[in-house]
């Protein structure tokens, strides 16, 4: 029998870590850890990024409220520009090639002619008139949020031409560039209902589980009023109020404030049910015997106890903000021009004949379902992240 001597080459590899073990850090090769040694903030991150839909929804919410912010940019005209001219002007399409050539992103010519049988204007694409577009160019001047004068945009329309993605309307408004300027008044919006909203929950309903007693009952029986009134009519008679003469800012704020103080009764009876299970836990009864005050015992103790399920509640609130100020602004008795909002954009398309003629008036309705289904996905996801144990 003879023996035989392994050379270097023939050895095999090995993968053995030669670094002492930690059985509490993170796993470099995987990015993960076992699920019984991670933070809580981890879990509910692993259990959110597994909601594909809700992640999906998040990151795109989260470009609308950066959009907001540079929308003087992304707008091709400013919200009030007029172009007399086209009236009513269909969307353009965008194109790419020309007769098989490509020739980049561009739009055909229009010419308009006056049907005098049905008094409307017909307006067609010329196919011998090539528009190419213009990007990252310096076209209609602006104030950036009314304060740094700018003319820059992200796309311009061709020189000495218009460009309407989305048509005009009845002044020859671009509808695109007016539901971009929308956005900031109908995002903005929800946000600061909910704000009010969640003051007042928090407040009234937390000191109604803490306390008890004849405050708790004032307070149920409160909300039960609130809440047994149709939604939309208490709406419209709070929106009646308004003085005719408030400047636009003061509308804005009316309206936002009716909105959060119409929204804070189901909030505020999920915290009291919530603090109504708390308040006898050994740490509460700890703090209060130390000498803490009912506002530290609440704000300190009881609410960041379930400050998951307040988000995903925001997240599921704002939706009912912009659909409410979407109907009152729809009806008459929201927002008033010149203040720019989905719900005015809608004011347009509220006959029968303006819809049949001119349907693309109803593209503002577009964003509004977006935004509320995405923020219904974000709110489940958030919902099931709020406990990832189960």
């Amino acid at each position: 029998m003879t023996s035989r001597t392994d050379t270097p080459s023939d050895i095999l590899p090995h993968y053995v870590r030669d670094t002492p073990f930690d059985p509490y850090a993170d796993d470099a090769a995987t990015g993960t850890m076992p699920a019984d040694q991670a933070s809580q903030l981890k879990l509910m991150w692993w259990r959110f990024r597994r909601h594909r839909l809700a992640l999906v929804s998040g990151i795109a919410l989260l470009l609308a409220y950066l959009m907001i912010v540079i929308v003087e940019f992304l707008a091709p005209y400013k919200v009030h520009t007029r172009n007399v001219e086209f009236i009513y002007a269909p969307p353009q399409s965008v194109h790419l090639f020309h007769d098989g050539s490509f020739v980049g992103p561009f739009v055909y010519g229009q010419t308009m002619r006056l049907d005098m049988q049905t008094l409307q204007r017909v307006y067609k694409p010329d196919r011998t008139d090539i528009q190419p577009l213009r990007f990252f160019c310096h076209g209609e001047p602006y104030k950036f949020w009314g304060l740094v004068d700018a003319d820059l945009h992200l796309v311009c329309p061709p020189e000495n031409s218009q460009f309407f993605w989305l048509g005009t309307d009845r002044l020859g408004r671009d509808i695109l560039s007016r539901i971009l300027y929308g956005a900031r008044i109908s995002l903005t919006i929800g946000l600061l209902g909910v704000m009010t909203s969640f003051v007042l929950g928090i407040v009234i309903g937390g000191l109604a589980g803490y306390w008890g007693g004849w405050f708790d009952l004032v307070v149920q029986r409160v909300i039960e009023v609130l809440q047994s009134i149709p939604s939309i009519p208490l709406w419209l008679a709070l929106a009646a109020i308004l003085p005719v003469d408030w400047s636009p800012l003061l509308v804005y704020l009316g309206i936002t404030f009716i909105l959060g103080l119409l929204d804070w009764t189901g909030l505020a009876r999920a915290v009291r049910s919530k603090l109504l299970a708390l308040r006898e836990e050994d740490y509460v009864l700890a703090a209060q015997m130390m000498g803490a005050g009912s506002t530290r015992i609440i704000g300190r103790h009881l609410i960041p106890g379930f400050l998951s399920h307040l988000i995903a509640s925001a997240t599921l609130t704002i939706p009912s903000m912009i659909l409410g100020e979407t109907t009152l602004s729809f009806l008459g008795l929201g927002l008033r021009p010149p203040i720019t909002s989905w719900g005015v954009l809608l004011t347009e398309a509220r006959t029968v004949s303006v819809l049949a003629l001119y349907p693309w008036l109803l593209f503002p309705v577009l964003p509004v379902i977006f935004v509320i289904l995405a923020f219904n996905f974000l709110g489940d996801g958030l919902r099931d992240a709020a406990d990832p144990y189960k």
